[in-house]
């Protein structure tokens, strides 16, 4: 194991000293300091954001806690009543979020994630072929990580790819070449690809990171428009290709295999699946329940293509069976579906359930929510997002503007956690699209897209902390890599694909 990770550490170590401190100067600087241009009930909530945005970004207590420290300040201070500073934490997001953590936690409880996961980097086209491996193990990644979360998939195939580096260490030193994975480049490569492919595969649905939850709340929450399953997944979709591409062809030219084969790798991979056994019962029903929530998702934006978006069995149907209670109906089938007759165990046990729901998140949610919301209506949001576009030269270029806070959410999120970057950016973002006259849907899509565009730093996502750990991957090689994947991916993809693709999609 590398010992670099300990200057994460005291990264974060200084980060948190310096948060503790500055937080709740800045507060109470900004609460004194008279803005007549706001209503007392703004101010309050400017000096609670001033503490609760820089605790968000460095930490200095758990990010759950300063979450809900939030909507705790917005009453103590008068911003709003109690039931108005709580409301967020029952909004039907946060069950969305909630039925996907069960179903996922029922696939790894089960053995699904690994059986789809080694199913796909076992096929027969891949082989023991370097270049090939080097791709399954970023599909396999991809995939996985757009349902279930991207530091679950990282630590399921971080030991896979660790056993093909050794096989290939093995190898050279039966051939009498010995190599320093340490020093390796397919070595930094794979790991790379390990953990950037979990972050792009969370793009593909709004349950696949949760910044796109995030967005697709305050849209709900601030401006009543609604973004459904469906239709996240069509840009979702695109975005995920496309970045995975970039990633794959900017990290296969930088870290090149300098073998032609893998010997033994094919038989490693296939002794992985041989483990598995054959299908269980608990997997079969996983299936079920995890088909069912996702033939509900993706049935609205099937009757609107079929039907039109203005039938009423659509309308019907959205109204008895939203993303929410899509979500919840597939949870609860697996605490219904039993394992074996007459022995009263079922699919999904409760204590593994509540252990795979990440009761944190939720949490920082309902705190983002709020903290949205309140600055929508108490007219907050619209005074930052003015200063913004004027910062900005105007409001009469909306490309201007999607680059502006996509490249802000890129930059905040390779510092510090993407959520707690979303939480900050997406309401400004959303108030500056409205006031300068635009829908503000392209803006949202594209500030959850960059949020999971950092891979940068061991510090961006749980994913690159993870493979970085291993020793293989140098920080130098993380700074070049993610930059150059970062700048094609947010000013090639990122950008046009919101301003072009999204648009005409709102249209």
């Amino acid at each position: 194991m590398n010992p670099a990770p300990n200057s994460g550490s005291s990264f974060d170590k200084k980060r948190r000293i310096i948060g503790s401190i500055v937080g709740p100067v800045l507060a109470l600087f900004t609460w004194f300091v008279p803005i007549e241009a706001l209503s007392p009930e703004a101010h309050h909530l400017l000096a609670i954001l001033a503490l609760i945005g820089t605790w968000w970004i460095t930490e200095p207590i758990p990010i759950p806690v300063t979450s809900v420290l939030a909507p705790i300040l917005i009453v103590l201070t008068g911003v709003a009543p109690v039931k108005s500073a709580f409301a967020a934490f029952s909004s039907p997001i946060i069950f969305l979020f909630m039925g996907g953590f069960i179903l996922a936690k029922a696939m790894m409880v089960n053995g699904l994630d690994k059986r789809i996961a080694y199913g796909i980097v076992s096929m027969k086209w891949v082989g023991d072929n370097p270049r090939r491996i080097f791709l399954a193990i970023g599909l396999a990644c991809m995939l996985c990580s757009g349902w279930i979360s991207n530091t679950a998939t990282a630590a399921m195939m971080f030991p896979i790819a660790l056993g093909l580096l050794e096989a290939i260490r093995e190898m050279q030193a039966a051939n009498g070449k010995h190599i320093d994975l340490h020093n390796y480049k397919y070595a930094t490569g794979l790991m790379l690809m390990t953990a950037y492919a979990c972050s792009v595969g969370g793009v593909l649905t709004p349950i696949g990171t949760p910044p796109n939850l995030i967005m697709m709340g305050f849209l709900d929450e601030m401006v009543q428009i609604h973004i459904g399953f469906f239709e996240w997944m069509i840009w979702g979709f695109i975005a995920m290709i496309i970045y995975f591409v970039i990633a794959y062809v900017v990290l296969s030219r930088l870290y090149p295999s300098d073998c032609d084969h893998i010997e033994g790798a094919h038989e490693f991979i296939q002794s992985k699946v041989d483990e598995l056994g054959p299908w269980t019962r608990a997997q079969k029903n996983t299936i079920i329940a995890f088909s069912t929530a996702v033939i509900l998702w993706i049935a609205p934006g099937i009757l609107s293509i079929c039907l039109g978006s203005d039938s009423e069995i659509l309308k019907s149907y959205n109204k008895y069976i939203p993303e929410s209670v899509a979500a919840m109906v597939g949870a609860l089938m697996l605490f219904f579906l039993p394992i074996k007759h007459g022995t009263g165990q079922r699919t999904l046990g409760w204590k593994d359930a509540v252990h795979g729901v990440e009761w944190g998140t939720l949490l920082l949610f309902g705190g983002g929510l709020t903290m949205g919301g309140m600055m929508y209506t108490t007219g907050l949001s619209e005074w930052i997002g003015n200063i913004i576009i004027a910062g900005i030269g105007g409001s009469n270029n909306q490309l201007i503007l999607i680059a502006v806070f996509a490249v802000m959410a890129l930059l905040l999120s390779e510092l510090t956690s993407h959520t707690a970057a979303t939480n900050m950016i997406g309401p400004l973002a959303i108030t500056a699209a409205i006031s300068a006259g635009f829908s503000p849907v392209p803006v949202s899509v594209a500030i959850a897209l960059s949020a999971s565009l950092g891979f940068m730093l061991p510090v961006s996502t749980p994913p690159n902390a993870i493979v970085y750990a291993s020793g293989y991957v140098p920080i130098t090689k993380m700074i070049k890599s993610g930059a150059y994947i970062d700048f094609i991916g947010i000013f090639f993809v990122t950008i046009p694909l919101v301003y072009y693709l999204v648009e005409a999609i709102v249209q």
